[in-house]
C-alpha cells in the first residue's frame, strides 16, 4: 500500500533534524555552544552531547562505529527478530554491575587545563615559565594524548584515518588503492548528536526503565529520579551519545535542547550554527510499522524501510489518521511545512546516519557533493558542469562508498542519486545567476523539473530563519502554565548538579533556578521576531 493512503496505522509526530554537510565549515561553534549550555559543570567534563568529526577519521569517542568491539545497536536473531547486539537479559544480569562493554576515559580523553598561575606565580629565573596541563578530573599533571577533535582536518591522517572502521570496511573492495593520498581530494566534517531514534536501543538496553522516548515530540530523555547508573545505556547506544556524569552517578545525553523546542524555538546547536546547515521540522511516521521497518533482513534495505515510515502530510487521509491519534492542528500544519520532511521525503536527497544499526535515527545527513566539485576543477576542468559533475561522481569511487558506509549501509545508490539531484542544483542555478535560460536536461537527468530545482536550491541555500525551523508550538498555553507554576521551585532541570541548578539554564541568564521570575513565553517570541525582522523594532 503506498504511504499516506487508508490504512494508516498509528500516527506519531517526531521532531527531527537534517544537516545540510556542503555547508559545515568545521568551526566547532555548534560544540562550545551545546557544551556552555549543557555540560559546563562537574562531572562532564568530558562530555560533548554535540561534536564535529572530521571523515575520514576515528570520531569521538574513538571508533565508535566498530560495534563488533562496542556491541551497540539491534542485530536480528536466527528467527529474523530484534535483538540488542550486546545481549539479552542473561548478559544484562551478570554485567549489570561492572559492565565492561563500554569505552573508557581514553576513548574518550581526559579533559584538561593548564596550571596558568604558574606564569605569574613562577621565581625569577632564565627560563621561561610554562603552563603545565592539569587533568580537568584529577587536578594531577598529564600528559595530553587525544581530543575530541584530535584528528581535525585530518590531522595525523596517515597513521589515524586508516583505522577508521568504514575505510576498514572499504578496503576488501577497494584494497591498495586507498592509501590516504585521496585525503587531498576528500574530506568533510560530520556534526553528531544523539539521533533521537524511533527504535532507540539505548532506551531498550537501560535496565531501570530512566530511558523513554516522548510521545508528543519524539525526544529521548533520561529521567535523572529513575537512572541507577548502570551505564548499559552507553553500551546500547550504538552512535555512543549517552555519556556517565561520574560525579552524580548517572547517565546523560542530548535533550535536543527541549525546554527551547517547547516554545517553538530551535536547538542551540542550531541557532548558533555559523554555516545554517540545520533544518529542524516535524515527520509523521507509522509508529505500528516501525518494527517491521526495523527488521528487514539486508541492512542494504533498511533506508528504503525507514523511507517508507515517514507519510505524506498533504494526504487528506493522513492528516485525519493524525487527528484522530490526537495530534494537535498546528503540528500537522507544521508537518506541511517542515523543511526536514521536504528534504527527507520530497527531495530524497537526506540520509540517516548508519540505518544498519537498526535504531532507525531521525537525525539525517545530505551527503557532501563539495569534494567532488573540488576534485573536477583541480583536473582543470569546469566544476559545475553537470556533465563533468556527473562523470565525476560516477568517477571517484572511493569518495561514493565511503559516504555509502555511512549513510546507507554500503548502498551507493541512494548517495548516488542524493549527489546527482545536488550536481544537477548546482548547475541549473549556475545558468539563471549567469543569465542564462536553462535547457531543463541537468533537471530531468535526476528526474526532477526547474521549478522542483529552484524549489530545493531555496529551501538549501538561502532558506530564512523560519523556513529552516518550523517548530510547532501548540502546547504553549501548557507551556506557559508549567513554566509559571514551576516558581518558586525550579523546573525539571533542577536536579544535583543539573543545568537547572545554577543562575544559568538553557535560555541564558537566569534561567535557571532563581528568586526572578522566569521569562514568559511571549517574551522570547517577541525577541526571535526582533531578531529576523527586516527593520528594528521599539521595545515594549
Amino acid at each position: 500500500m503506498p504511504r499516506g493512503t487508508a490504512g494508516t496505522g498509528r500516527v506519531m509526530a517526531q521532531i527531527a533534524m537534517v544537516m545540510n554537510l556542503d555547508k559545515c565549515i568545521g568551526c566547532h561553534t555548534c560544540s562550545v555552544t551545546c557544551k556552555q549550555t549543557w555540560t559546563n559543570r562537574s562531572g562532564m567534563e568530558y562530555v560533548w552531547f554535540n561534536n564535529v568529526e572530521t571523515r575520514p577519521g576515528l570520531g569521538y569517542p574513538r571508533r565508535f562505529e566498530d560495534q563488533d568491539k562496542w556491541r551497540g545497536g539491534w542485530k536480528l536473531n536466527r528467527r529474523g527478530r530484534l535483538q540488542l547486539r550486546q545481549g539479552g537479559r542473561l548478559f544484562k544480569m551478570a554485567s549489570i554491575f561492572a559492565n565492561p562493554v563500554q569505552p573508557v576515559i581514553k576513548d574518550y580523553y581526559e579533559p584538561w587545563t593548564y596550571d596558568y598561575r604558574n606564569l605569574t606565580n613562577a621565581p625569577l629565573g632564565e627560563d621561561y615559565p610554562v603552563a603545565e596541563p592539569r587533568s580537568l578530573i584529577t587536578g594531577k599533571p598529564m600528559k595530553i594524548e587525544w581530543s575530541p577533535n584530535w584528528d581535525d582536518d585530518l590531522g595525523g591522517a596517515p597513521e589515524l584515518a586508516p583505522r577508521d572502521p568504514n575505510v576498514e570496511k572499504m578496503r576488501a573492495e577497494v584494497g591498495e588503492r586507498i592509501r590516504f593520498s585521496f585525503e587531498q581530494t576528500f574530506m568533510f566534517y560530520l556534526p553528531r548528536i544523539c539521533e533521537h531514534c524511533l527504535n532507540p536501543a539505548c532506551a531498550a538496553a537501560c535496565p531501570s526503565g530512566a530511558i523513554y522516548k516522548r510521545a508528543e515530540d519524539g525526544i529521548v530523555l533520561v529521567d535523572q529520579d529513575r537512572c541507577r547508573g548502570w551505564r548499559q545505556c552507553v553500551t546500547g547506544c550504538p552512535y555512543k551519545k549517552i555519556y556517565f556524569n561520574h560525579r552524580t552517578g548517572k547517565a546523560e545525553k542530548c535533550t535536543f535542547c527541549y525546554p527551547r523546542v517547547e516554545v517553538g524555538l530551535p536547538t542551540v546547536c542550531s541557532e548558533t550554527c555559523v554555516g545554517r546547515l540545520r533544518y529542524l521540522g516535524v515527520v509523521l511516521y507509522d509508529a505500528d510499522k516501525v518494527t517491521a521497518a526495523a527488521s528487514v533482513k539486508d541492512d542494504k534495505d533498511l533506508y528504503e524501510a525507514q523511507l517508507g515510515l515517514f507519510l505524506d502530510p498533504e494526504d487528506p487521509e493522513v492528516r485525519r489518521a493524525a487527528e484522530r491519534d490526537g495530534i494537535a492542528h498546528d503540528w500537522i500544519e507544521a508537518a506541511r511545512r517542515s523543511p526536514v520532511h521536504a528534504l527527507i521525503s520530497t527531495y530524497k536527497v537526506a540520509l540517516p546516519l548508519h540505518p544498519e544499526y537498526r535504531t532507525m535515527p531521525m537525525v539525517w545527513y545530505i551527503p557532501p557533493l563539495s569534494p567532488v566539485v573540488e576534485a573536477v576543477s583541480d583536473s582543470g576542468h569546469d566544476g559545475e558542469d553537470a556533465g563533468n559533475l556527473f562523470g565525476a561522481i560516477d568517477a571517484l569511487r572511493i569518495p561514493l562508498e565511503y559516504l555509502a558506509e555511512l549513510f546507507t549501509a554500503g548502498d551507493t545508490a541512494p548517495v548516488k542519486a542524493s549527489l546527482g539531484k545536488l550536481a544537477a542544483m548546482r548547475s541549473h542555478m549556475r545558468d539563471i545567476n549567469l543569465g542564462r535560460t536553462p535547457d531543463g536536461s541537468a533537471a530531468e537527468a535526476v528526474g526532477m523539473t526547474g521549478d522542483q530545482i529552484q524549489e530545493m536550491f531555496h529551501l538549501l541555500a538561502v532558506a530564512k530563519y523560519e523556513d529552516r525551523y518550523v517548530i510547532p508550538t501548540a502546547a504553549q498555553a501548557d507551556a506557559r502554565r508549567l513554566e509559571e507554576s514551576a516558581l518558586p521551585d525550579g523546573c525539571s532541570l533542577d536536579y544535583e548538579d543539573g543545568p537547572g541548578m545554577g543562575a544559568d539554564g538553557p535560555f541564558g541568564a537566569d534561567s535557571g533556578r532563581t528568586s526572578l521570575p522566569l521569562v514568559t513565553i511571549e517574551s522570547f517570541h517577541a525577541a526571535r521576531s526582533r531578531q529576523n525582522a527586516d527593520e528594528e523594532e521599539p521595545m515594549p
